[in-house]
């Protein structure tokens, strides 16, 4: 396995097609109002979790939850989940702020979210 930290899942992405009324809901449910809010995306914080609401599924076309493991090194991530027989569905990119985020599919279609903070 390449680089020396264990990833871990922090940030879990739902699409929504009704952004207020998601956005009352997951606030009703983590009991504060979300931290980053805007007509495309809305972050909530939460107990060291970052959960995000995407109306429509954004231009990745999300179906369902993705939950994103944070790893050192997302290209070398990447190489290692290919050569293990994962297929890219986004190669990375970065989303503002230096964060880089990518998917892949393990063998039975499971969408495997990337992050990787620069």
């Amino acid at each position: 396995m390449t680089g020396s930290a264990t990833p871990v899942i922090k940030t879990v992405l739902h699409p929504v097609s009704d952004l207020a009324t998601a956005k009352a809901v997951y606030a009703a449910l983590l009991g504060i109002a979300p931290q980053h809010d805007s007509s495309y995306y809305a972050g909530f914080e939460a107990g060291g979790q970052h959960i995000g609401l995407v109306p429509g599924g954004g231009p990745q076309g999300m179906t369902s939850p993705v939950a994103y493991w944070h790893v050192p090194d997302i290209e070398a991530k990447i190489a290692e989940l290919t050569a293990a027989g994962a297929t890219v569905k986004e190669a990375a990119h970065d989303v503002g702020g230096g964060r880089l985020v990518a998917t892949v599919t393990d063998p039975d279609g499971n969408v495997l979210g990337l992050l990787q903070d620069r």
